[in-house]
């Protein structure tokens, strides 16, 4: 299994997956096992601008190759998809739902940002950029 970085409210597999990519308040990287390896703080939440580029910075130090999340704006989705990192919606499920969900190839694979605004109301808005996989 690939090395997995879950976008998260919390600090544990019960938290719910983040709506946000950039300003989620958790990385939680989980082993090929499907163990939660580490959960690290996410010190971009509170950027005022660039909070999307660092997460991203923060998946490809990791060695993620998949992350499963919500909205991933332009920038970000720009730099996880020049390294090769696979995006699934993993929105309204605990972590550990999300990766039940993964295992059985059930998420919806991100194919597209989320736009300027990352879906907050401001025109960015999802765009039909999701597929099942």
């Amino acid at each position: 299994m690939a090395k997995i970085l879950i976008t998260s409210n919390g600090s544990d597999l019960n938290s719910s997956v983040s709506p946000v990519f950039g300003r989620c308040s958790y990385f939680l990287i989980i082993d090929e096992k499907g163990k939660l390896e580490k959960a690290i703080p996410n010190t971009g939440v509170q950027a005022i601008r660039g909070a999307g580029i660092a997460a991203a910075q923060t998946v490809v130090s990791q060695g993620a190759t998949v992350v499963i999340t919500g909205n991933v704006g332009p920038n970000a989705f720009a730099v996880l998809q020049q390294s090769g990192v696979k995006l699934y919606n993993g929105v309204g499920m605990t972590v550990k739902e999300a990766l039940d969900k993964f295992k059985d190839n059930e998420l919806t694979e991100i194919i597209t940002s989320a736009g300027r605004f990352g879906g907050r109301g401001m025109g960015g808005g999802m765009g039909g950029g999701r597929r099942q996989v």
